[in-house]
């Protein structure tokens, strides 16, 4: 099979060529690079099965040219992380709405080809429910708090590619990701695991958001690209909605006890106010841990990773690339 992943060289983009790759499939890499980092799949340029393009999703040519001869799109580029979205509002809405648009259009222009579309947990907004289900409304704050404007823009694209399912019956699938973690992630844009395992490294304190009482659960990159792969495959997920994450929950609190913990770090916690890290009129959710049953039942989907096999590899990968 052929591929092309959109957002090859981002933080899972990179995991998920890599996985294609070992399994024999030819991979198409494209990334502006706005946020991936180019060093993600350069090991990737010696493998004839591979190739990397630099561009954007919003080139419409460039989209139309390198979906010929393809079996499926992973749809992965997008702004990511809430500190890069809530300082580059629009930009983030352009990219995610106007891409995903070109990216379905050049899908359908080019023989129906299937497509896998990534979005995010974002989208169930300020529910206060424990474990998200993908039939639960969507609870979205309003447009002067800005940090919903990327759980808006998610939540259309899961629009437009359900209204190409539709009305053009183009293959689509859709996931939405709950906080993927791993080896290559940066906490440049707020990711909180490689933050506080950065600072904990460095004997900085460790910065806590807010109360810390803030449920969250972490999926392993590999867990999150192997069940990817397996939905793109399988006939019966088109035209479905699945969360892939992990049904562990854990504080924030906790999380940053445990990063001390495992790295034997004397760091004080540090809790700041959200309004001095991303502005006035700042919310965030209380609670974001899936309910995986619809992905377990259909493709098998459990996650193998634990919370701890996530930080003891991403603590050694900075030790490793010197990142403190």
């Amino acid at each position: 099979m052929k591929y092309l992943v959109t957002g090859g060289a981002g933080f899972v983009g990179s995991h998920l060529c890599e996985s294609l790759l070992r399994k024999g499939e030819e991979v198409i890499a494209l990334d502006n690079l706005s946020t991936g980092n180019f060093s993600n799949i350069q090991g990737l340029l010696s493998n004839p099965k591979f190739s990397f393009q630099q561009g954007s999703v919003l080139d419409k040519s460039l989209l139309s040219e390198l979906c010929q001869g393809v079996d499926g799109i992973f749809h992965l580029a997008a702004a990511v992380g809430v500190k890069y979205v809530m300082e580059n509002l629009i930009s983030s809405i352009e990219t995610n709405v106007k891409g995903t648009e070109n990216v379905l259009e050049s899908a359908y222009k080019n023989g129906n080809i299937k497509v896998l579309l990534t979005s995010s947990s974002e989208v169930y907004g300020k529910s206060l429910k424990k474990h998200f289900h993908e039939e639960d409304d969507l609870i979205i704050g309003p447009p002067h708090k800005y940090r919903w404007s990327y759980a808006c823009s998610k939540a259309l694209d899961e629009f437009l590619a359900l209204g190409y399912y539709r009305e053009k019956n183009l293959p689509v699938i859709i996931v939405r990701l709950f906080n993927v973690c791993g080896p290559r992630q940066t906490g440049r844009y707020g990711m909180v695991i490689p933050r506080l395992v950065s600072q904990a490294l460095k004997g900085e304190p460790l910065t806590i958001y807010g109360d810390g009482k803030q449920l969250r659960s972490f999926l392993h990159v590999r867990d999150a690209v192997e069940g990817m792969i397996a939905l793109m495959e399988e006939r019966k997920a088109v035209g479905e909605i699945f969360n892939l994450g992990n049904p562990r929950g854990i504080t924030i609190e906790e999380l940053a006890y445990k990063i001390k913990e495992i790295t034997g770090s004397s760091s004080p916690l540090q809790y700041i106010p959200y309004e001095e890290v991303y502005g006035p009129g700042f919310e965030d959710l209380r609670y974001r841990v899936p309910d995986i049953r619809k992905a377990k039942e259909l493709v098998g989907f459990n996650p193998h990773h634990q919370l701890e096999d996530i930080l003891r590899e991403v603590i050694d990968y900075f030790k490793k690339e010197n990142r403190p």
